[in-house]
């Protein structure tokens, strides 16, 4: 029943019935479906990622590092008098990759007996400027604001909220003296 002015190919069909037409539609978007579902969970999978590591890491960086105190030779018994006060230098606790592994710090230290032995930071209380062992006045001063601090490392005088922090110190089996050491800034430590 191919009507004269149409070609073959473009014959009319026989209408297709409705419920074939849903099984085939069904048919069809099954796989669209499922592909759907599994690109969906991919980029959840990859987003939970993007979130879960940087904070997961945050959570287990601090748990994980070693501890950065450290034991550091600043010398042997022999090289402190008793009742002298010395800058001593040793390597900062934890250079950075910028400072090089010559980075140092420093520290005064007082011998006040045969082995006990009192160290301060070099940094004032007050804004970290580096403090002086002025020997005649027995005190440590601050150039940068005028803080003062006694010879035991409390504050005498300025604008210091506190006195001079104090280091652990020992003396070890071999004679060598040794502070405990943890991160601190790099300082002018030029010596006087």
């Amino acid at each position: 029943m191919n009507s004269p002015d149409l070609p073959a190919d473009k014959a009319p069909q026989p209408a297709v019935d409705a419920a074939d037409q849903q099984a085939a539609d069904h048919e069809l978007s099954a796989p669209r479906r499922e592909f759907l579902v599994k690109l969906s969970l991919g980029l959840s999978g990859v987003a939970a990622l993007a979130v879960g590591v940087p904070v997961a890491s945050a959570v287990l960086a601090p748990l994980l590092q070693p501890d950065p105190q450290t034991w550091r030779k600043v010398g042997t018994l022999t090289d402190f008098a008793v009742g002298s006060t010395h800058l001593v230098k040793f390597e900062n606790a934890d250079p950075v990759a910028w400072s090089g592994v010559s980075s140092e710090s420093a520290a005064w230290l007082r011998r006040d007996s045969d082995t006990a032995f009192t160290a301060f930071s070099v940094n004032c209380a007050h804004l970290g400027c580096p403090v002086r062992w002025e020997q005649d006045a027995g005190l440590f001063m601050c150039p940068c604001h005028g803080g003062i601090y006694y010879k035991d490392g409390s504050v005498a005088a300025g604008p210091p909220p506190q006195g001079l922090t104090q280091y652990r110190i020992r003396v070890a089996a071999n004679h060598d003296v040794e502070l405990l050491t943890a991160p601190v800034p790099i300082t002018n430590i030029t010596p006087t």
